[in-house]
C-alpha cells in the first residue's frame, strides 16, 4: 500500500492490516486492533496466524499471494472477537508483494452494503474540506474573470464540487440508497461529454446514441460519476479517441436474473488496453494500473451499477477497450423500447 492510501485508511472504522510476503504484520489500524483486543505495538510483527488464529485464513492468504487475486472468507468465528460475532475477511494482493487484510463484523456490514462502502466513508470525510476550498476558489475566479467562456468553466468547477460534496455526504451518512428519479440518459451522457471537452488535453469525442432509449429510474449524479470515471480512466491511459454509445440489448442476464431488455451505455477508447496482470482484479478497491492511482474509481463504479440492479463489464484489447454499464428495463418498458426500435 502506498503512503497516499495509508494516510486516509488510518482513520477507517473498518479493521485493516497489511502483511508481507511471509505473512508477518507490517501495519494494522486501531479499528482492527480494538476488534481483536490487541495493542498496536503487540500486533506489529506478528504472523497472520498469531493475529487471526485461523489456519484456513493462512492457507487462503498464501493462495491470494500466489495467484495474485482477491479472496473472500465469509462468516468466520475468530478468537479474540466478541463471542458469537462472525466476521468476513477480504484478502487483496498489493504492489510490492504485500497483502491487504480487511476484517468486517457481519452485523457492521449487512448484505446490502459492500466492503467498499464502509471503506469509503473515511475517504469521504477526508475530501470534504478540499472540496470546500476548491469551490471557494472557483467562486472567486468566476467573480473576477471577464471572459464569459472562462466564467462558464469556473461555474462548471463549482457545479462538480457541489456534486462531489453531495456524494461525500451520502457516504458519510451511510444511507447506502441511491436517490431515484427519472433520468434522461442521453442528457446525462451529453453532460459527461461537456466535462471531457473541458479537460486540458481532451481526446477526440464521438457520440453514437440509440434514439429509442427510454428514460429510466436512477440516481443521475451516481450514474454520471460512473461514466465520468470510465472516460477519465481512458484519457489517463492514453486514449486519443473516446466514443460514448448507447444501445438497447435483448436477453441480458444481470446477476441471477434474466431481463428481456436492458440499456447498455458504452465508453469506448482506442488506448493500449487493460494490462493482463490487472484483468482479474480490475474492479477491486485499491487496485490501479497507475503509480498515482487510488484504485477506487472502478470499484465505486461497479458498486453504483449494482445499486441500480445493473452491472459493469468490459472487453479489452490493444487499440479498443469498451466498458459497458448495463441497466435493467422493467418488462413493459423493455417491450416498448423493442417496438420503438423495430419501427424506428
Amino acid at each position: 500500500m502506498n503512503e497516499q492510501s495509508r494516510s486516509w485508511v488510518e482513520q477507517m472504522s473498518t479493521g485493516l492490516a497489511v502483511v508481507d510476503g511471509g505473512l508477518r504484520v507490517q501495519w494494522i489500524n486501531s479499528a482492527l486492533a480494538e476488534l481483536l483486543g490487541l495493542g498496536l505495538r503487540h500486533a506489529q510483527g506478528q504472523s497472520l496466524l498469531g493475529l487471526l488464529q485461523d489456519p484456513r485464513l493462512v492457507a487462503q492468504a498464501e493462495r491470494s499471494l500466489a495467484e495474485q487475486r482477491s479472496v473472500q472468507c465469509r462468516g468466520l468465528l475468530l478468537p479474540g472477537v466478541q463471542s458469537g460475532q462472525r466476521v468476513d475477511v477480504a484478502l487483496q494482493p498489493l504492489e510490492g508483494g504485500d497483502l491487504l487484510v480487511e476484517v468486517h463484523t457481519v452485523a457492521e456490514l449487512p448484505s446490502t452494503v459492500s466492503p467498499l462502502s464502509a471503506t469509503l466513508r473515511g475517504f469521504a470525510h477526508e475530501v470534504k474540506n478540499p472540496l470546500a476550498g476548491l469551490r471557494g476558489a472557483a467562486q472567486l475566479l468566476q467573480r473576477r474573470l471577464e471572459d464569459p467562456d472562462m466564467q462558464a468553466l469556473a461555474g462548471m468547477v463549482i457545479k462538480e464540487a457541489d456534486r462531489l460534496t453531495v456524494l461525500a455526504n451520502r457516504l458519510l451518512h451511510h444511507d447506502g440508497a441511491p436517490h431515484l428519479a427519472l433520468v434522461n440518459l442521453h442528457q446525462l451522457m451529453e453532460r459527461v461529454g461537456g466535462l471531457i471537452r473541458a479537460e486540458p488535453s481532451p481526446p477526440r469525442l464521438r457520440q453514437d446514441y440509440d434514439p429509442s432509449l427510454p428514460d429510466v429510474e436512477g440516481d443521475a449524479d451516481r450514474l454520471q460519476q460512473v461514466l465520468l470515471n470510465l472516460a477519465r480512466n481512458a484519457i489517463e491511459a492514453g486514449a486519443k479517441t473516446l466514443t460514448l454509445r448507447s444501445r438497447v440489448e435483448h436477453g441480458v442476464r444481470l446477476g441471477d436474473r434474466m431481463f428481456r431488455s436492458a440499456l447498455r451505455l458504452d465508453v469506448m477508447d482506442d488506448g493500449p488496453g487493460v494490462p493482463a496482470a490487472l484483468r482479474d482484479t480490475l474492479f477491486e478497491p485499491l487496485v490501479s494500473g497507475r503509480a498515482d492511482g487510488t484504485g477506487l474509481g472502478l470499484a465505486l463504479s461497479r458498486e453504483i451499477a449494482h445499486e441500480h440492479g445493473g452491472e459493469l463489464r468490459y472487453a479489452s484489447r490493444p487499440g479498443e477497450t469498451v466498458f459497458s454499464l448495463y441497466l435493467p428495463l422493467p418488462p413493459r418498458v423493455g417491450a416498448a423500447a423493442s417496438t420503438g426500435r423495430a419501427h424506428g
